[in-house]
């Protein structure tokens, strides 16, 4: 991170803001992924499953975001899913009005659909690709969007490939080296990324990864970094995957980060993942690299954590001195939603 956005993001913690937003920008999704947390029955908490929820399109879409943009004001935009290429069209109108608002916008898609080669003329994007392991077990789990249909549809773009370890991918030696090989050599890629597969509490699935196994797959990642340059694992945030914050409150992405989903209005809490996920397992990059800036020292000795829970405090007190309110615009404000049945078809991500 440059210091510039370093300093920003602390003055948008010391205005009691959150530096970061990250919008469910659709419900719906042509894929039907094991372990999703998206479509989970109690990601939403009392209010469902993402699926459930009303959702916008065309301009109510593009006038809805921002206005919460402009009234939160963010650093950095995730827009996510459901499958954000469903909603292209609208993406390709928000990202000008976003890059002229100075916001660093991140969209994680699967490339079902072919990406807008227009959209790699943006400053301030970056493409993450979920790819879940290797191409037979990946195109088993994600078809339609499979191996093809990826390095067909990232052409000509400069993309993050992102992983999600799961236990699958744990049981064949030498998969997580093939894998970071395979991507290390395409040119479209700018990097890799490897997340831990972050169950909910009280989940028993196939994609858990038991405990004497995750210590294995890191000390792996530590190796595996230092062959492949894309490969971005830096010590501090392989050792947040070790000792990952006990609890949404102690996380800092939880804490520097509000979700809102398609009805551009619901709160995901207590993180991106909702739900109740399981923090003592937690394997989020996003939620990792924040935690290793956390545990950094500063040359004085001080860790970086400590300014930003004294910032915080600051903010909160400052936030509340001055009235501040962080409500979401009404649905008066940002136009009648439109009802997408949950039966519909997804025909624009064909």
């Amino acid at each position: 991170m440059r210091t510039m956005d370093v300093v920003r993001a602390w003055g948008c913690i010391l205005a009691g803001r959150e530096p970061s937003m990250s919008v469910e920008i659709t419900r719906r999704c042509p894929l039907s992924c094991p372990g999703c947390y998206a479509y989970g029955k109690n990601h939403l908490g009392t209010g469902g499953s993402l699926k459930h929820l009303r959702e916008f399109e065309g301009d109510p879409l593009v006038e809805g975001i921002l206005e919460l943009v402009d009234l939160h004001r963010p650093l950095h935009l995730s827009i996510v899913g459901g499958e954000p290429l469903v909603r292209w069209r609208e993406i390709g109108r928000l990202l000008p009005e976003l890059e002229l608002r100075g916001i660093h916008t991140q969209i994680v898609t699967s490339a079902v659909r072919p990406i807008p080669l227009e959209w790699k003329h943006s400053q301030r994007l970056n493409l993450v690709v979920s790819i879940d392991g290797l191409q037979p077990e990946h195109d088993k789990r994600r078809a339609p969007a499979t191996y093809d249909r990826i390095l067909e549809h990232i052409r000509g773009h400069a993309v993050t490939v992102h992983c999600t370890v799961t236990r699958q991918m744990t049981r064949q030696e030498g998969y997580l080296r093939d894998f970071a090989a395979f991507w290390s050599d395409r040119p479209e890629v700018r990097k890799i990324w490897m997340s831990l597969y972050t169950p909910q509490v009280g989940e028993f699935s196939k994609e858990m990864i038991p405990s004497y196994v995750r210590s294995r797959v890191i000390n792996e990642l530590a190796q595996l970094k230092d062959a492949f340059a894309k490969l971005e694992l830096p010590s501090g945030l392989l050792e947040a995957y070790r000792r990952p914050p006990s609890n949404p409150d102690r996380c800092v992405f939880a804490r520097t980060t509000q979700t809102i989903s398609a009805d551009l209005r619901t709160h995901v809490t207590p993180c991106q993942l909702g739900g109740r996920p399981d923090c003592r397992q937690c394997g989020c990059i996003a939620a990792a690299a924040l935690e290793a800036v956390n545990r950094h020292r500063l040359p004085i000795g001080v860790r970086i954590g400590t300014v930003y829970r004294a910032s915080r405090a600051l903010g909160t007190g400052l936030g509340i001195l001055r009235g501040i309110r962080h409500e979401l615009p009404s649905k008066k404000q940002i136009g009648a939603p439109v009802v997408v049945s949950a039966q519909k078809p997804v025909q624009d991500a064909g």
